[in-house]
């Protein structure tokens, strides 16, 4: 397992950040926010190549990253390599996935999909647990995951399949990973590359008629949400829709 190092002068760290998944929207925004947060002295990513877009934005903040590869992304070497990842730097270890299939789940059968959205988050999560230095995992999920939804019919987003198999990810996730696992449901996320562009222009004229848990949200409030849990813990594991995002920016924002 390959990895790169990329860092200003200062060595020391106390909060690094290890995110999975950081090569989709949502991910790329997230270590975005992650580079400009002044509470993260260091962010590690775990992917299959290097992603150059975090190198560039790494070196313009000059936040210290270390991409830690992947190349053969299954349960075992991934595990291997964060807890690899993990031995590497003192300090408090703060864990963030979002991965997930994004377009294309229709296509695949459940067990493809449950490959990478169960079994891989189901590794990671255990490795960050494992290894002892993470306390909690920001983890993200879709609105409507249910583990007890059919698991027959189409795996299209939002589909009774799509929903079984994100809810069975959560499931996983949290009996597997660390104390506190912060459970994160967007419904439509604006700002990806997979929502078509008529649904993003659309979706928020019509937010006073869609139940607040369902309303679109962006991939920059997805992550700022995501890092409010991680720089002050709650208590306990708790899942977050649409309103507790909002929350949770607000309260960071204080």
């Amino acid at each position: 397992m390959l990895h790169r190092v990329y860092h200003r002068a200062a060595m020391t760290s106390t909060r690094t950040a290890i995110v999975l998944g950081g090569s989709g929207s949502v991910g790329t925004s997230l270590l975005r926010a992650l580079f400009h947060d002044d509470g993260f002295d260091a962010v590690i990513t775990l992917s299959r190549r290097s992603l150059p877009e975090a190198v560039a934005m790494a070196r313009t903040a000059g936040c210290r990253l270390v991409e830690k590869l992947v190349p053969e992304m299954k349960p075992a070497p991934l595990a291997a390599a964060t807890i690899d990842a993990a031995s590497e730097l003192d300090g408090d270890l703060e864990g963030f996935s979002v991965l997930g299939i994004g377009a294309g789940t229709a296509k695949l059968t459940i067990e493809e999909h449950r490959a990478v959205d169960v079994a891989l988050n189901e590794a990671f999560a255990r490795a960050l647990r494992d290894s002892g230095k993470v306390r909690h995992l920001a983890y993200m999920s879709a609105a409507g995951a249910d583990p007890t939804a059919k698991a027959s019919g189409s795996g299209a987003a939002g589909m009774s399949r799509y929903n079984r198999v994100k809810g069975e990810s959560e499931a996983a996730v949290r009996a597997s990973g660390p104390a506190i696992v912060s459970v994160f449901r967007p419904a439509m996320i604006i700002g990806s590359q997979h929502t078509p562009w008529l649904l993003e222009k659309t979706l928020p004229l019509l937010s006073f008629v869609t139940p607040a848990k369902y309303r679109s949200i962006s991939v920059e409030q997805i992550a700022k949400a995501m890092i409010a849990t991680a720089k002050h813990h709650p208590a306990t594991s708790a899942t977050y829709h649409y309103p507790e995002m909002m929350a949770l920016i607000a309260s960071g924002q204080r």
